[in-house]
């Protein structure tokens, strides 16, 4: 079951920074951005979380929480989380299950070979717990500005 737009985004329970479990069930009555990203400290996934940090005030005042998810292990989020200083929590979805709901695994060509690995999408979750948009093969650069206009229109 793949995410859809406006029909109610998959459910998932997984780990995340401190010390947390996060279900999208769980956050009913609140926005949610989920965004997923291919890994930890590499420069396009480091920009685009800084992003999101800084605009994080204004997130939260239009009622929205947002996470970041890749593969990566909770200790790896951990660090990331502590070298950018972010104010929200990051998932591990070691074994792809909120990657494969929402579709985010891609053949991608990285040196000249093919590798499996996350796509850059974005999901924006009303209150009610539905997907209102989905940015897929997202380019960082004004990315997280975007999303929280769609978050505020809401």
């Amino acid at each position: 079951m793949n995410a859809v737009v406006n029909q109610p985004a998959p459910d998932f329970e997984l780990p995340a920074t401190s010390g947390t479990t996060v279900s999208l069930a769980g956050l009913r009555g609140k926005k949610v951005v989920l965004y997923f990203y291919p890994k930890d400290n590499t420069p396009g996934c480091t920009n685009e979380t800084a992003d999101f940090r800084d605009l994080h005030p204004s997130f939260a005042e239009a009622g929205c929480q947002v996470f970041g998810i890749s593969r990566d292990s909770v200790k790896s989020h951990e660090n990331f989380k502590a070298k950018l200083g972010l104010p929200f929590e990051l998932i591990s979805d070691p074994d792809e299950a909120a990657c494969a709901a929402f579709g985010v695994i891609k053949m991608k060509n990285m040196y000249g070979k093919q590798v499996r690995g996350i796509e850059r999408s974005t999901f924006v979750i009303d209150a009610d717990g539905v997907l209102r948009r989905e940015w897929r093969g997202v380019k960082v650069p004004g990315h997280a500005q975007e999303v929280l206009d769609v978050v505020s229109a809401l």
